[in-house]
């Protein structure tokens, strides 16, 4: 049994990744309006607010970094199968992964949810700024699993190329966002908790509706039957190799932000922490569409591995980048050139207003990385896809620890640029690392092309 999906991943890539990227792209575009949408709301509860979900920004990375990266494992485990014709053993990988989800998203609440008053407090986060932070937290930490397997099982979905569900799946809850926030923070009076608990339910509904069709109407390439279950390790540290160090990925960004974030606070108070939290929800945003991109190198060149062809894995790079930098200079500009109406959008009301002009000047030094990170993060998914998922987390440590901090170190306490120090630092850094990441890959894909052939 085989079907489009898995017909378009085993074809030519070129085709393969735009068709996959476009549903992806869309997909995790309409992700990030609904954190916009969060902002949007939140900023009607005033600096001390934003400032607490600010403080809150690298928990949430590690969180959906989590379930992203595991997911991301079960696309290469899964794709890499389909590249070799082995249905059972994709299946059996898709099934493993579920159990995976389930473990890791109840430790990681536990966790999480015992440390966060004291890790929140060492960011600098205190008296009612500490207290927004903790309320939009916690339904995020109780309600991980919800987060955990929405992401997760949309990476099973894209192991086998069936991206357009996902994307259906994500149109709704995001309408679903849009509706629960103003009546879960406004009409209920719930403020910074209810934005997070919309968040929660919303997740819900789009893991619910993703396991009605692997688990009841059994309509994908894959066939799970949990009844047959079986603990297999070998299937398990297939997944893990790529999933824990995907996950580990946004771990070391968020100790990197941690850091930035204690800066911020240093040298631009909560002025400063509202200030980076508003432009950097705009920059991941922008970042969405690249990172779709990379999704569909993930499983195009998964499925070009597990088929030793060289060729199509060389191929599925080369165009994965060439898409990724045409998107990021397009908005790269879009971000440079309107700065100001940009920032508008979350600094709507007199109490915020006066973030305007930090939100613009944020937008206009951070964002011109993104003419190099459209070379960097479709490399870092093509380590994914082949299964060196230490790779990808090599290049993340490069990026956020040897050239992101040491550069904002360098620019706010030596050259003493304060906010301005910080915003260099981030693009400066990241720039640089996305070329040694595409340097990198194309020595890799020589290396693999090499042992194909012989």
């Amino acid at each position: 049994m085989t079907n489009k999906n898995v017909e378009l991943m085993r074809g030519e890539p070129e085709k393969a990744v735009k068709k996959l990227a476009i549903p992806i792209m869309i997909s995790m575009i309409l992700t990030a309006l609904y954190n916009i949408v969060d902002g949007i709301w939140v900023a009607g509860l005033g600096p001390t607010a934003i400032a607490g979900i600010g403080f809150v920004t690298p928990l949430f990375m590690v969180l959906t970094g989590a379930s992203v990266g595991l997911g991301n494992g079960a696309t290469s485990s899964i794709a890499r199968f389909i590249g070799a014709k082995n249905r059972d053993m994709a299946t059996k990988s898709a099934t493993q992964a579920l159990f995976i989800f389930l473990i890791a998203s109840i430790i990681l609440s536990i966790i999480f949810f015992i440390i966060q008053r004291p890790l929140l407090a060492s960011y600098g986060a205190s008296g009612q700024t500490l207290n927004e932070a903790i309320a939009y937290s916690t339904p995020l930490f109780v309600g991980l699993f919800t987060l955990m397997f929405a992401n997760g099982c949309s990476g099973i979905l894209r192991g086998e190329g069936d991206m357009k569900r996902s994307m259906y799946v994500v149109a709704i809850t995001v309408i679903l966002n849009a509706s629960l926030d103003p009546i879960f923070i406004y009409v209920f009076n719930w403020g910074s908790a209810g934005a997070s608990l919309a968040t929660v339910v919303s997740s819900a509904i789009a893991a619910i509706v993703i396991l009605y069709w692997l688990l009841i109407k059994k309509d994908t390439y894959i066939d799970i039957n949990l009844k047959n279950f079986v603990f297999d390790s070998k299937i398990v540290k297939d997944i893990l190799k790529v999933g824990i160090p995907s996950s580990l990925d946004m771990l070391i960004m968020a100790i990197a932000m941690s850091i930035i974030l204690i800066v911020i606070s240093m040298v631009g108070g909560d002025y400063g922490i509202a200030t980076f939290t508003s432009g950097q929800r705009l920059y991941l945003f922008a970042i969405m569409p690249l990172t779709a991109i990379g999704s569909a190198v993930i499983a195009v060149s998964g499925s070009a591995y597990g088929a030793r062809n060289g060729d199509y894995l060389s191929r599925t790079h080369i165009y994965g980048v060439k898409m990724g930098l045409s998107v990021g200079i397009a908005i790269a500009i879009i971000l440079v050139v309107f700065p100001s109406q940009l920032a508008t959008i979350f600094a709507y009301t007199s109490e915020t207003a006066h973030l305007v002009p930090g939100i613009a000047e944020y937008l206009q030094l951070a964002s011109p990385c993104l003419f190099f990170t459209g070379m960097g993060i479709p490399s870092s998914f093509f380590y994914q896809g082949i299964g060196k998922g230490f790779y990808s987390l090599m290049f993340t440590i490069l990026r956020e620890i040897l050239f992101v901090l040491p550069l904002i170190l360098l620019f706010v306490f030596v050259f003493n640029w304060n906010l301005v120090g910080v915003w260099l630092g981030l693009t400066v850094g990241r720039s640089i690392a996305s070329i040694l990441n595409y340097g990198f890959a194309r020595y890799e894909i020589r290396k693999i092309r090499a042992k194909f052939e012989n």
